[in-house]
Order: structure tokens, then sequence, then C-alpha cells
């Protein structure tokens, strides 16, 4: 089986139980918080995902940082992801799960890439047009892209919408070079 349908299963199996007890969001949220954990203490991460520490080691460590931060379930299941040996899945559990929530919420994450920062309100009026474009709730993700010269590139899921500046010179520059030259007179 590969690492992401491993990943995949253990998301499902995480959103499932938040979704039983009325949790998906505080799931989420932990779950968040736990991986951003992992990728500012790299120290901590190595701790966990190192195999010469025990596993009841590991578990005392998890249950003294976390116990009374984030939901008992939660905890329960990051005690048994330890219980597997599959800590390194962590990113992609997290990954996994956020799919599984959109989905659930009937929403899209898309990234939106422009020349410049933008204001709030024209995140808005994106966020507005997509959601209508897509048939369900965008949550546009906004990165300043200088290459792009002007205008905007939308990336949801495979489909790419590009209605940037760059492109558009490109175009034209290929419609220019294809262009046939008129001949001159002889004489």
């Amino acid at each position: 089986m590969r690492i992401p349908t491993v990943a995949r299963n253990y998301a499902e199996t995480l959103f499932e139980l938040g979704r039983r007890h009325d949790a998906v969001e505080a799931f989420g949220r932990a779950l968040d918080e736990f991986v951003r954990l992992l990728g500012e203490v790299p120290g901590f991460r190595l701790f966990l995902e190192t195999p010469r520490v025990a596993a009841q080691e590991k578990k005392r460590v998890l249950r003294a940082v976390l116990e009374g931060k984030v939901p008992k379930l939660f905890l329960h299941f990051l005690l048994v992801i330890v219980d597997k040996r599959r800590q390194r899945l962590f990113p992609g559990i997290a990954a996994a799960y956020h799919d599984l929530v959109d989905q659930h919420f009937g929403r899209e994450r898309v990234e939106v890439l422009v020349a410049r920062e933008i204001e709030p309100q024209l995140r808005e009026d994106i966020a507005d047009r997509l959601s209508a474009l897509l048939g369900k709730t965008a949550i546009p993700e906004v990165r300043v892209r200088p290459q792009i010269l002007g205008g905007i590139v939308v990336r949801a899921g495979h489909r790419i919408l590009d209605g940037s500046l760059r492109r558009q010179i490109d175009e034209l520059r290929r419609r220019m070079l294809r262009a046939p030259l008129p001949l001159r007179a002889a004489g």
C-alpha cells in the first residue's frame, strides 16, 4: 500500500471519528497545530520519527505536551499512530484530512497568483466569482508572483485559468512570429 493511500486511510478514520463526535473542525485545528509544531521544532519531529526511541516514551511525551490542549479523542488518535509506527505520515494525514473536510462542507481550495499584493475587498470579490464559477465555496490561497507581470492565474484542482499579462504577451509574440510577412514588389 502506498504512503499517500495509508495517510488517506488514517485521515478518513479521523474524519469519521470527528463527524461522529461533532468535532470535525476541532480535530482540523488540532491537527494543524500539531503539524505546525512538527515543522517549527525539528527536534520534536525527529524524536517522534526515530525508531531508536520507544513508542511508550513517545506517547508519554505526547500526553505531557498535548493533554488538555487538544480533544481527548484526537490525542488518542495520535497515540494510535505512534503505536502503528506511522509518525512520518502526520503531514500527509493533515493534507488528506483537510481535503475530506473541504469536500464535506462543499469547499475548494484555489491557488490564486497575482503580480502584487491585493486589497481585502478584491480578495472577497475573487472568492465570490470563483465560488460562482466552481459551484462550491472557493477558498482562495493568494500568492504574489511578480513574474506574471499583471492579471491573475487561478489553479483549481486540475484546471488552470491563466489571465496573466505574461501569457498574453507570450501569445501575442507567438502570433506575430507565425504571421506571414508581406512580399515587397521588385522594382
